[in-house]
C-alpha cells in the first residue's frame, strides 16, 4: 500500500521507528513531519503546544500539502498528530484513503493544556484510532473517534537491540543501576531517596535540575540525555534498568517497559496490573511500590550477577514472545482498521508454565 505517514522524523523518535516498520512491512511511506515549518527551537515549540498549535496552522497546512502533491494514498497514518486539525485531515481524505492514527500519549488526560485541541477536533475524521491505555477507549469514543483499538507500547527490532562494543565503550557504559529519562515532578523525590538508600544509580535525561530535591541526587545525573544508538548503549551496560511511569500520562506501562527487555536489559519497574500480565515477577522483571523496596530489589540482585543476567535473558525472551515490535503492532493496527468491528483490543499470549 501507499501510505502517508504524517509524524516526527528524527531517527531517534518512535515515530520514526513506527515508519520504517511499515516500510519493512513492504509498503510505500511517503513521511511528512509536520512541524518541519515551523521554528526549531524551545520558544517557538513551547508557544505552538501552548497555543494548541494553532498559530502555526497556516504554515503546517500549506507545508504537507506541498509535500505530498497530488498524489493519491491507500492509508493516511497520523502519529501522535496534535498539530493535524479537522479542516486539514478532510482535505488529505479527499481521495478516499483510509485514515489510522497511532496515539501513545495521553490527549484525554487534561495534563497539556491546549496541545490537543487540534487532535481532538479532528478525531471524528479518523477511520480508526490506536491508543495504549484501557482507560483512552471510551474517552476517545466520548470524542468523537468512530472506532478505536488498544495496542501496548513497542519496541523497535533494529533500534533496541544490544549494539556491538568496543573494549572502551563497555567500560564507559557500564554501569550498576541507570534511569534514561527526562524529569517530571514525581521523579525528583524517588531518586533521592534511592540515593540515600545506597543505589548506585546514574541518571541519563534532561530537566534533572529543575527538580527541588537535585541537591540530593546531583552526584548521580551524568549531565546529558541517551539518544538513539548511546540509549541502546546506556541500557546494554547497565545491570539493572529502572522504568518511571509519568502520572500525568496515567501509564501501567511505557516505552521502556518492551525497550530495555528488547535491548537486553533487565527491566525494574512499579507493579501495575499490566506490567504483572506482561512478565513474571522476580522471573522476567523486577517490581516494586515503593523507592525503599525498589532500592531494596536493586542492592539483592546487584549482589547476584547470575541471577541478574538469567532474569534479562528471561525478560528478552518474553518480551518477544508478547509479540510487541513495531512490525508487529503496526501490521495489526493495518489490519483491524481495515475491518469493521467497531472496537479491537490487543490481546498478549499468557505466561508459559514453569
Amino acid at each position: 500500500m501507499r501510505i502517508l505517514f504524517i509524524g516526527a522524523d528524527n531517527h531517534c523518535t518512535t515515530s520514526f521507528h513506527r515508519a520504517e516498520a511499515l516500510r519493512r512491512l513492504g509498503h510505500e511511506v511517503i513521511h511528512v513531519n509536520p512541524r518541519r515549518p515551523m521554528p526549531n527551537n524551545r520558544w517557538g515549540i513551547s508557544l505552538a503546544v501552548r497555543t494548541g498549535f494553532r498559530l502555526f496552522g497556516p504554515l503546517i497546512r500549506r507545508h504537507i500539502l506541498r509535500s505530498i502533491g497530488d498524489r493519491s494514498y491507500d492509508v493516511i497514518w497520523l502519529d501522535c498528530c496534535p498539530e493535524v486539525g479537522p479542516r486539514l485531515l478532510r482535505r488529505l481524505k479527499r481521495g478516499g484513503a483510509r485514515t489510522v492514527g497511532y496515539m501513545n500519549d495521553d490527549p484525554f488526560g487534561g495534563r497539556d493544556g491546549l496541545k490537543w485541541g487540534q487532535f481532538l477536533a479532528a478525531l471524528p475524521e479518523y477511520d480508526f484510532l490506536a491508543v495504549v491505555r484501557t482507560v483512552n477507549i471510551e474517552e476517545a469514543l466520548r470524542a468523537g473517534a468512530p472506532r478505536v483499538g488498544r495496542v501496548f507500547m513497542s519496541y523497535d527490532p533494529v533500534a533496541h537491540q544490544a549494539p556491538a562494543m568496543t573494549p572502551a565503550e563497555v567500560a564507559a557504559w557500564s554501569r550498576p543501576v541507570v534511569f534514561v529519562g527526562s524529569w517530571w515532578p514525581e521523579r525528583g523525590p524517588f531518586f533521592a531517596e534511592l540515593v540515600e538508600r545506597g543505589v548506585p544509580v546514574s541518571i541519563y535525561g534532561d530537566r534533572w535540575v529543575k527538580a527541588p530535591e537535585f541537591s540530593r541526587f546531583r552526584a548521580v545525573c551524568v549531565g546529558r540525555e541517551a539518544n538513539g544508538l548511546d540509549y541502546a548503549r546506556a541500557i546494554a551496560g547497565a545491570t539493572i534498568s529502572i522504568g518511571m511511569l509519568s502520572q500525568g500520562n496515567r501509564d501501567l506501562h511505557t516505552q521502556r517497559s518492551v525497550e530495555i527487555p528488547a535491548i537486553g536489559g533487565l527491566l525494574c519497574a512499579e507493579r501495575t496490573v499490566e506490567h504483572t500480565q506482561m512478565f513474571k515477577e522476580g522471573k522476567e522483571a523486577l517490581f516494586w511500590s515503593s523507592a525503599e523496596e525498589c532500592a531494596a530489589q536493586c542492592r539483592h540482585l546487584l549482589e547476584n550477577p547470575f541471577l541478574c543476567a538469567s532474569m534479562a535473558a528471561a525478560g528478552q525472551r518474553r518480551v518477544r514472545q508478547l509479540g510487541l515490535s513495531n512490525d508487529e503492532v503496526v501490521g495489526w493496527i493495518l489490519e483491524k482498521s481495515a475491518g469493521t468491528a467497531a472496537n479491537q483490543i490487543m490481546q498478549l499470549p499468557p505466561h508459559s508454565a514453569d
